[in-house]
């Protein structure tokens, strides 16, 4: 059964043509009715079928799309074109800090995270521990978090969205801040997640975390899809292409 459809998506965005060296320039110029603005297609015609449990990568270069697409799959971004269908709980990591307030502490935002993601006081309750321990933050629970390293914020919102058991979860290079064994225990509950069922879309530029991690995979370059299937031959087909550009 598929949990993720997506059906000839295309989004585009619109750009101002001019670079502002800040607010003041940009309100001057939209005053004046001097902007102008050109097209930009982040996504042209995407087609992907994903079924629950499977374990997908998101792999090309920076700018390609992957984060984008990511965002419609999230309901962040709407497309200009097609449909996206997604059945059961989505837990997003696509941004580091993404749902925290910088002012709240940890214990504050472990909270406010959940209510982002839906999940009421009483139902945090049950997580909190959880969350607590894996993230092994203890000691700065009632730290603000705009005190915290990358890599703190990191195990603070990849525990969030671990503990609270989505049904699909996507983890946007959130993997690429923080230490090694941190990130090693990480990737011990993926594979836990993958064995109860639950869908995983992962973008990384580690092509080792990528073959390791998924079994699937799609090259986007240009905000087009390349190459879609196995994630071995997807990913030599994307280093053939970088090895010769």
């Amino acid at each position: 059964m598929n949990c993720i459809s997506i059906k000839n998506v295309s989004i585009e965005f619109y750009l101002a043509e001019e670079q502002f060296s800040g607010l003041k320039d940009f309100i001057i110029m939209a005053t004046k009715r001097k902007l102008k603005f050109k097209r930009f297609r982040a996504l042209k015609n995407i087609n992907l079928e994903i079924k629950k449990g499977e374990s997908w990568a998101l792999i090309g270069e920076n700018g390609c799309g992957k984060s984008t697409l990511l965002k419609i799959i999230s309901g962040i971004y709407k497309p200009t074109e097609g449909s996206v269908s997604v059945k059961g709980t989505i837990a997003p990591l696509i941004e580091l800090g993404a749902g925290f307030d910088s002012e709240l502490t940890a214990r504050e935002n472990i909270y406010l995270n959940g209510a982002v993601l839906g999940h009421s006081k009483k139902v945090m309750n049950q997580y909190f521990d959880e969350i607590v321990k894996f993230s092994e933050l203890q000691e700065f629970l009632d730290v603000p978090i705009k005190n915290f390293s990358s890599g703190m914020v990191a195990r603070l919102g990849f525990s969030i969205a671990t503990a609270i058991k989505a049904d699909i979860i996507i983890i946007d290079e959130i993997l690429a801040v923080g230490d090694y064994a941190f990130q090693q225990k990480c990737h011990r509950r993926m594979e836990e997640m993958k064995k109860n069922g639950t869908t995983i879309i992962f973008v990384s530029h580690d092509e080792g975390q990528v073959r390791n991690m998924c079994k699937k995979a799609a090259w986007i370059a240009h905000g087009e899809i390349k190459a879609i299937g196995d994630t071995d031959r997807v990913c030599d087909l994307y280093k053939e292409y970088i090895e010769n550009k």
